[in-house]
């Protein structure tokens, strides 16, 4: 079938097109009604630029739908407009379909959408005086409003959906449904095939053993591949809010492995899903009961001094907060080193994540909570929605509208095996961290009734950030650089949260910005770093051996269940096979 064959509605009245334009004005207004509630005030618009926007979206509009007229719908000769808010429409993945600018009506559609989405994000940017969480907020909402309403996500206006549906007699539509279905009894949006993947058999496979088990982790010990190691010990903490496979996945990816064939004796945390046993854990279980006993139990198998530490996410930010109490008891020399993977310890610039702090998501939370536990499928539909279009919409119209078959891919596998957050740390975490920024004022967080301050910490640190990091935002995880007073090698990772930690040197993909001197800006550090194609972990490796590159033969309790640490079972333990 000719792409100009292709099934298209007939074109809207002029009746039909002023009703649009009044629910346009509606969803608009209630956005900024929203907004004006959230702040307990009027939001104020400068009259000139208000109109300036809604003139120039009249004369755009009135000028767009001439042209489609006049030319017998001929619009692709005219460039694409560029929307102030984003990309312009060709490297926009939504409309890559070659009909989206060769086939007339389906150009209108496009142009006209992304005239709409030129507007309303410059309405929501003109709102000035207000706090900037609040504006942020609307922002977030206007976007999240236009994602949804893409001409893409729906059958009839999506010609890519309206010729699968033709050629396949409907076929794709009723896939669709059995999808929707499917994730509606499960409760999550689904984005890959998980019949594919095994845990310790093709994922989660780096050999290893469980040598030690509390209530709040197992303690996991990876077989070495050489014949001699670094004798400081490698401990991975991984963030309790997603599995810890991120950093073992196929072996390919795996930094574990990785880790382990670089001359490491590693050692990994797998946390406990929360349940309703759990429901009183505070942020000092997981400092005292986890990282600091973690550690200890490491130290004294191997009888070492201290070790080498990684803390990704949520788990550097207790990393960090373990190092300041260890500071504080006089006791720092236990670690020899603190790694942070996306890691953030001052909440200022902390994203979007952080416009999901206020009272009413906070009562909102408190509600889903009530087992004494928050469902992790809520937090993934949380990280979901910070990249809506990617995450959310992509899937509707390739599994639901198209009715694709899901492709196996690991990391999305890991994406959504969710896992459950005890409700108290939950809460205090969001209003202590996000919300209050308390971690940075010294003093206001005690932990077992020790205070702590991040500026007693003076152990030597490398802070990774991910250029295009949407959780853990550049600007933020500098700030850690800001309050340690040790030596401190800061990286950039191109990607984001995950890519950009997860990138393997076999796979020569990204590159990473350092310096070889600290800077004492962030400014003043993309101004002087320099660019290295590829991976980012052995610059990692580098730096670890240069603190200390000591060697020992891998005997006794560098083997896996031969110290006095005897194997419960075999990695990865039964703690990540829990649901």
């Amino acid at each position: 079938m000719e792409k100009s064959d292709v099934m298209e509605p007939r074109l809207p009245t002029l009746e039909e097109m002023q009703q649009w334009t009044q629910v346009i004005g509606r969803a608009q207004q209630l956005l900024l009604e929203q907004a004006a509630g959230s702040s307990g005030q009027p939001l104020p618009f400068d009259p000139t630029t208000i109109a300036r926007i809604q003139t120039g979206f009249a004369d755009e509009g009135l000028a767009l739908w001439q042209r489609f007229l006049n030319s017998g719908g001929l619009l692709r000769d005219r460039p694409d407009p560029a929307p102030a808010s984003g990309p312009t429409a060709r490297k926009d993945r939504r409309f890559a379909d070659p009909a989206w600018t060769e086939h007339p009506f389906y150009d209108l559609i496009r142009q006209s959408y992304l005239l709409l989405s030129d507007y309303m994000m410059q309405m929501a940017d003109a709102v000035d005086g207000v706090d900037p969480k609040q504006k942020a907020k609307l922002r977030f909402a206007t976007t999240g409003l236009l994602d949804a309403i893409a001409p893409s996500n729906f059958a009839f206006t999506n010609p890519q959906v309206v010729q699968k549906t033709i050629e396949s007699g409907g076929e794709n539509l009723v896939n669709g449904l059995k999808h929707m279905l499917a994730d509606l009894e499960k409760g999550q949006l689904t984005h890959t095939d998980g019949t594919k993947f095994e845990l310790g058999r093709n994922i989660a496979a780096t050999p290893g053993k469980v040598i030690h088990e509390t209530p709040l982790y197992q303690l996991i010990h990876y077989a070495p591949t050489t014949d001699t190691v670094l004798e400081t010990p490698l401990i991975i903490f991984p963030p309790w809010i997603n599995r810890f496979y991120i950093l073992d996945l196929s072996p390919e990816k795996s930094f574990v492995k990785w880790a382990v064939d670089q001359g490491l004796s590693v050692f990994l945390v797998s946390w406990k899903s929360a349940d309703a046993s759990m429901k009183d854990l505070v942020w000092d279980d997981y400092i005292l009961d986890g990282q600091i006993d973690a550690i200890d139990t490491v130290r004294d198998l191997l009888k070492v001094k201290g070790v080498h530490a990684i803390g990704y996410c949520v788990a550097g930010t207790t990393l960090a907060a373990t190092l300041a109490l260890l500071a504080a008891r006089g006791e720092a020399d236990k670690v020899a080193s603190a790694t942070f993977f996306t890691a953030q310890v001052d909440f200022s610039q902390a994203g979007d994540l952080s416009l999901f702090v206020d009272d009413e998501q906070m009562k909102l939370v408190e509600q889903l909570s009530a087992p004494g536990f928050l469902d992790g499928r809520y937090m993934a539909a949380t990280f979901n929605l910070l990249r809506g279009r990617d995450l959310i919409w992509n899937y509707v119209v390739n599994n639901y509208l198209l009715g694709m078959d899901y492709p196996p891919f690991d990391l999305l596998y890991w994406n959504g095996d969710t896992t459950n957050l005890p409700a108290r740390w939950h809460r205090d975490y969001l209003t202590q961290l996000y919300r209050d920024n308390l971690l940075v004022v010294p003093g206001s967080i005690s932990v077992a009734g020790t205070p702590i301050d991040l500026s007693r910490v003076t152990t030597p640190a490398y802070v990774q950030a991910g250029k295009e990091d949407h959780i853990a935002p550049l600007e933020s995880v500098w700030k850690l650089t800001e309050h340690f007073s040790g030596p401190v090698r800061f990286l950039l990772a191109g990607s984001g949260h995950i890519a950009g930690v997860i990138n393997p040197p076999a796979a020569m993909k990204y590159q990473y910005w350092a310096c070889d001197e600290a800077q004492a800006t962030l400014d003043a550090f993309l101004a002087q770093a320099q660019e290295t194609k590829g991976s980012w972990w052995p610059d990692w490796r580098a730096w670890i051996e240069a603190l200390d590159s000591r060697t020992v033969s891998v005997k006794g309790a560098r083997v896996p269940g031969k110290g006095k640490r005897k194997a419960i079972e075999d990695a990865p333990g039964r703690y990540v096979k829990a649901r």
